[in-house]
């Protein structure tokens, strides 16, 4: 069953944390999430499988961190084949995309709206292993294979599906990243580009001037450009 409340602006662009539920004092998901997620939890772990998020919801202020440390050099920045980028040899704009092949654009990412989460199963992996969230790690030789052939096979039960399946020439692929289609659907619909500019134009974020000349393309290649939800996902 779909939810019919109507994000509003700041849910959007990660303002407010109105919409969340915490599941412990640092993972917080979108309470109309809470009972698809508990469901796909219980069904993972009667598999073996201890199915935990990395990462769920994000704030605008979180994100905008993340993007400066890769815009400033403070965090590497990797391509598609992961080697580390050199920023020194990339123009302003190309260094926007660089970053935006892994990282949303602060106001713009669905780790805002708290229906969308990076998973993992931490009984899957060996003792004091750190987890790089790479998809090499979610492949058929990698430690989080079992959780990846089961979520590709059991997710859409629940109302989950994957945005960056495959690289469409936008965001990277990410093996780990789910979405509650019933809620994430609304998210879609509600981005405001110009909300988003006026947003971008009153933050501290870094590259301002050249992402807000070019945010109609990066709308179009990143934030649009999300891998369609099967047909046979459930909306709980």
């Amino acid at each position: 069953m779909q939810t019919n409340n109507c994000p509003n602006a700041a849910q959007v662009l990660g303002k407010t944390e109105e919409h969340l539920y915490y599941l412990s004092e640092r993972v917080a998901i979108h309470h109309n999430m809470k009972s698809a997620f508990t469901a796909v939890v219980a069904a993972a772990q009667s598999e073996g499988i201890e199915l935990k998020i990395a990462s769920g919801f994000r704030s605008f202020s979180r994100q905008l961190t993340l993007w400066n440390n890769k815009f400033s050099g403070k965090t590497p920045i990797k391509d598609i084949a992961g080697n580390v980028v050199d920023i020194d040899k990339l123009s302003p704009l190309e260094l926007v995309h660089s970053i935006l092949l892994y990282s949303a654009l602060p106001g713009a990412s669905r780790h805002h709206w708290g229906c969308d989460i990076d998973v993992y199963a931490p009984n899957l992996l060996a003792d004091g292993y750190q987890l790089q969230l790479e998809p090499w790690e979610y492949s058929e030789q990698g430690p989080l294979a079992k959780l990846s052939a089961w979520l590709v096979q059991h997710a859409h039960q629940f109302g989950f599906y994957f945005p960056y399946k495959n690289y469409q020439g936008g965001v990277a692929e990410e093996p780990w990243h789910l979405s509650y289609l019933p809620l994430a659907q609304q998210y879609q619909q509600n981005i405001d580009l110009k909300e988003l500019a006026k947003t971008l134009q009153n933050s501290s974020i870094l590259g301002k001037a050249v992402i807000i000349e070019n945010l109609d393309e990066i709308a179009k290649r990143y934030i649009n450009n999300v891998c369609a939800a099967p047909s046979n996902v459930i909306l709980r």
